[in-house]
């Protein structure tokens, strides 16, 4: 096992804890600077704390996000709306995952967590669905809109990762996959 002695400072474990309470305040904090953790760095019972920690972070940021989510969807005046904020909410998920997953885990973590967050995703996803069939079935709601909301939320699924993303993709030129343009004049 080995022992961190730190004069003043927990070492990597204080400074996971740390960073994962600023993160659960939406605190700006940045995972990349987390230092590794090793299996054997820790006793059984501090791992069952760490894990308490994490989970209790990842649960509070999901629960903040699910509620923006929400909001944004209620005020959704049309399909467009609902689907720009279900696309923003898929963003808003890279973060989520990038610190269930994150390399600095140990790997039994890394998995149990990445699975967790993909299971609350994909219950969330289901439960907007179910919502929009209890519309359907009790509100008299307009089947029109009903079907549109469905098929936006369909669409812009929850569980889909967002593309890679880019500068400014409007500006890329793509001209290496097509033949020059060739102006003919008689």
């Amino acid at each position: 096992m080995n022992t961190h002695s730190y004069w003043g400072h927990g070492g990597p474990y204080e400074t996971w804890v740390d960073f994962l309470r600023r993160w659960a305040a939406a605190e700006p904090a940045d995972p990349a600077a987390l230092p590794p953790l090793s299996q054997d760095d820790y006793p059984g019972e501090t791992w069952e704390r760490f894990a308490r920690h994490l989970g209790d972070a990842l649960d509070g940021r999901l629960k903040y996000w699910g509620e923006r989510l929400a909001q944004a969807l209620l005020a959704a005046d049309d399909e467009f709306s609902a689907g720009r904020a279900l696309a923003q909410a898929r963003v808003g998920l890279t973060e989520v995952r990038a610190v269930a997953g994150h390399p600095g885990l140990p790997k039994t973590l890394r998995s149990r967590f990445t699975e967790l967050v993909e299971s609350q995703i994909t219950d969330l996803q289901q439960q907007i669905e179910r919502n929009l069939d209890h519309l359907a079935a009790t509100d008299g709601s307009d089947p029109r809109w009903i079907e549109g909301r469905r098929r936006t939320v369909r669409d812009n699924a929850l569980t889909a990762r967002p593309a890679a993303a880019t500068t400014d993709p409007w500006a890329q030129a793509h001209t290496s996959d097509r033949p020059r343009r060739r102006v003919v004049t008689d």
